[in-house]
């Protein structure tokens, strides 16, 4: 069972592998129950990679939703277990009953079989996918919701400011940095003068 975060989802994912995901909170009771069954359909699915007769070879891994809120974000999870297979750009949630025999099946389907198949559920539109432009925009967001209350959290337990001057330090850089962003991008399309 691989262990992903933020750090290694997007190069873990960049080889076009099939990958069943888990997003689970360490305080989910169901999380809990279900993780000896998840960890048996991850042995099922690791013990066959090197079996050359099998042509659809399935990664499983899991990610902690509760820590990692950018990635449960993007991914539009609402609630723990959350199971996604991730095929290419193509993404499906299961919404079927949570057993063994369910996810290997999910997963192990081919898509055209999915697309035959009214029991499966559609794939997620890629606008408001993961992958797509909305699912970067809520991932960049969460990002930068949590690097702002770390450096606040910094400010103020580290460095012992007091937070209403924590608070004014973080806008003021932002507003800085902001107003630099946006003069720097109108010297990059700065219109140029016609020369007659």
């Amino acid at each position: 069972l691989i262990t992903m975060n933020a750090k290694n989802f997007d190069s873990s994912l960049r080889d076009g592998k099939v990958w069943l995901i888990e997003f689970y909170a360490p305080w989910c009771g169901h999380c809990t129950r279900f993780a000896t069954t998840y960890e048996s359909v991850a042995t099922h699915f690791h013990s066959k990679q090197l079996d050359r007769t099998i042509s659809r070879r399935v990664n499983v891994a899991k990610i902690d939703g509760a820590s990692e809120r950018a990635l449960a974000s993007r991914f539009g999870v609402t609630g723990f277990p959350t199971f996604f297979l991730v095929d290419g750009w193509t993404v499906r949630e299961y919404d079927g009953v949570r057993s063994f025999d369910g996810l290997v099946k999910f997963a192990t389907t081919t898509e055209d079989e999915k697309n035959n198949n009214e029991d499966f559920p559609d794939p997620v539109p890629f606008l408001f996918g993961p992958f797509g432009p909305m699912g970067q925009l809520k991932g960049s967001l969460m990002r930068g919701g949590t690097w702002a209350v770390g450096m606040y959290e910094d400010l103020t337990l580290r460095r012992g400011m007091k937070p209403l001057v924590a608070m004014a330090t973080l806008c003021v850089g932002g507003l800085v940095v902001g107003l630099v962003a946006i003069i720097l991008v109108g010297i990059a399309f700065l219109p140029k003068a016609k020369m007659d």
